[in-house]
């Protein structure tokens, strides 16, 4: 067998050991791509011995229309920059390029198999999925027991999207796959990082701050294009008005709802806590739930220490609608708690968007507790308008997983813009007699 010299970045090394599982994730420009493609080609150059079968693998994508969408060129270019040929029992054909020992590489779309389809890839050793941000449950839950031949190895390559993706979950989770081996590789991390692309990464570092951290640092993907508080966030950051953030202990807690219901297809519950203070506001902590009874909302007030005493509930113009299942509003419910409950009255048309102007002007007096607010955080970074792309016009903000949270997050800003319309009756206290 020939010697094949491969320079390898340090951040791929652990990668190249045996396991069952690889993966390998991070931003543009850090080699990952090239990496597997490369281990895939030493390990069908290997896979023969002196007189074993040939490697037989597929490269995935979860939609593969045609091979201008499928690694196929990645392997043709490093068989030639290595100068491996025929010769040394590869072989490129349209669709397929076969390797040593009668072994092949194919290339196909996840999407396209079935439950009885994919037991074609049954006696196939290496399944090498690139962009795999994009695999669904399903797929993956066809293909990991598909490969299952002696010495089998699955490799993932992926720039993370959401945290909720079924690779990020699968690989980033609290529990990995028995025999899993993960790497995070950044730009930073590539040896051969050319001119071109760090003047690109400089480029966006300038031109598009809000979508650096993805593309270029594997950050998730927090901003969706064209979303009403990107520039917003982006700019906090940069200020440092993202960060720890603690509660003052004399001053009231304010929880801002978004009220979503009982049951499954229930929209979702939200709270945002925060605290005004002189003009600024300090978003200390951010709870959302689906389908969850009253009494889940109440266990985590109770579980946070927010308190009758402590804390103050504002209401959208809802709150005093009864709850299909259980008859009784929300406001009636938090006030049987003990909580002070204040319900905003309907701002009219165009209300959705009166919330966003006012976040948009008030959002250079926020300050974000960072860990508590995340997921609200990215559901603000995410919230958009939704567009009639053939008429080119707006329709509103878009109806997504976004904007309970965002609604929730404009009521809070209302209610800091218009005190004398939604201002609470002060806290009342009690002496208690000690003996």
């Amino acid at each position: 067998m020939r010697n094949l010299s491969l320079p390898t970045a340090a951040v791929f090394e652990p990668l190249l050991e045996p396991a069952r599982y690889k993966a390998a994730w991070g931003g543009r420009g850090s080699g990952k791509s090239h990496f597997f493609a490369e281990h895939l080609i030493e390990d069908c150059m290997a896979a023969p011995g002196e007189s074993g079968e040939g490697m037989r693998g597929v490269c995935i994508r979860e939609i593969q229309k045609d091979l201008s969408q499928s690694s196929k060129a990645l392997l043709e270019s490093k068989l030639n920059a290595h100068r491996i040929t025929q010769a040394d029992g590869f072989k490129v054909y349209s669709d397929v390029i076969s390797t040593p020992g009668d072994g092949l590489i194919i290339f196909k779309g996840m999407n396209d198999y079935t439950a009885d389809s994919v037991k074609s890839l049954e006696g196939f050793k290496r399944a090498w999925w690139e962009e795999a941000q994009t695999a669904t449950q399903r797929s993956l839950d066809l293909l990991r027991p598909t490969i299952r031949a002696p010495g089998s190895q699955l490799w993932f390559g992926w720039n993370p999207r959401h945290k909720k993706d079924p690779v990020d979950k699968m690989f980033r989770g609290l529990e990995l796959p028995t025999g899993a081996v993960v790497v995070k590789a950044n730009w930073r991390d590539n040896p051969w990082f050319t001119a071109e692309l760090e003047q690109e990464r400089l480029d966006c570092l300038r031109l598009q701050p809000e979508k650096y951290d993805h593309i270029w640092e594997g950050g998730y993907e927090q901003v969706h294009e064209g979303a009403y508080f990107a520039q917003a966030l982006t700019k906090a950051k940069a200020e440092n008005r993202i960060g720890r953030v603690a509660a003052d202990p004399l001053m009231t807690i304010r929880l801002f709802a978004d009220i979503g219901g009982t049951g499954a297809k229930a929209d979702n519950f939200v709270f945002w806590a925060a605290q005004f203070i002189g003009r600024e506001i300090r978003v200390l902590d951010h709870y959302e739930q689906q389908g969850q009874p009253l009494e889940a909302h109440l266990n985590w007030l109770r579980s946070k220490g927010y308190s009758p005493d402590k804390a103050q509930i504002w209401l959208p113009h809802d709150g005093d609608t009864q709850d299909k299942v259980h008859d009784v509003s929300y406001r009636s419910a938090f006030e049987a708690a003990g909580y002070i409950v204040t319900v905003i009255p309907n701002q009219g048309k165009g209300a959705a968007m009166l919330r966003v102007e006012a976040g948009r002007r008030l959002f250079p007096a926020m300050w974000f507790d960072e860990t508590p607010t995340q997921a609200g955080r990215e559901a603000l970074g995410w919230y958009h308008e939704k567009r009639d792309e053939i008429r080119g016009i707006g329709l509103g903000p878009a109806h997504d997983w976004a904007s309970h949270s965002s609604d929730a997050f404009g009521l809070m800003c209302i209610a800091y813009e218009q005190p004398s319309a939604t201002a609470p009756a002060p806290i009342k206290y009690r002496n208690r007699v000690i003996a």
